[in-house]
């Protein structure tokens, strides 16, 4: 491990983040919570919302897919999105949906504020973002895709928009 340059619990609780939070918005599987846990710690990301009835840890089939990153990445549970994002937005935060819908803006087209934190919606698996929080989000991503099914598992979408959104704010 010490080869990888991976941090210890407290390094990574002491490190600088990635000014992102990445709000679950009622995420039926424990799998796909754990997998955006797992990702969230990988970019150093500032700390997950989860809402509705999305899973909380600690449970093994969370933590099946987070490999202990339940442990590093701080998280807050929220009853409803719309409160979650409420507050986000009242803290200075800018709150995109990541959602097919009308006037979304392609991902690789969008570009992050360098001086304002970003908040990341992700809806459920099988209705995506509530339509009432897609009313007050401050905009809408949608990642491209050419394919005939044109949807992706939230895990994969997290891992897809983190990654762009984290290379972009490197080079700001």
């Amino acid at each position: 491990m010490d080869e990888l340059g991976r941090k210890t619990v407290e390094e990574f609780k002491a490190a600088d983040k990635t000014p992102i939070v990445l709000v679950l918005d009622n995420i039926r599987s424990m799998h796909n919570v754990g997998s955006v846990f797992r990702t969230a710690d990988a970019f150093l990301v500032q700390g997950i919302i989860l809402c509705g009835y999305t899973p909380v840890p600690p449970h093994r089939d969370i933590n099946k897919t987070a490999l202990g990153a339940t442990e590093t990445v701080e998280w807050q549970y929220f009853e409803t999105t719309m409160s979650a994002v409420q507050e986000l937005q009242a803290a200075g935060y800018q709150v995109m949906a990541i959602e097919q819908a009308v006037n979304s803006q392609q991902l690789d087209a969008f570009v992050p504020s360098a001086d304002k934190p970003l908040a990341l919606v992700f809806g459920n698996e099988v209705s995506g973002v509530d339509g009432e929080v897609m009313k007050i989000v401050d905009g809408c991503i949608e990642i491209p895709q050419l394919g005939m099914k044109h949807s992706l598992n939230i895990s994969v979408s997290t891992g897809i928009v983190v990654w762009d959104i984290f290379v972009k704010l490197k080079k700001a």
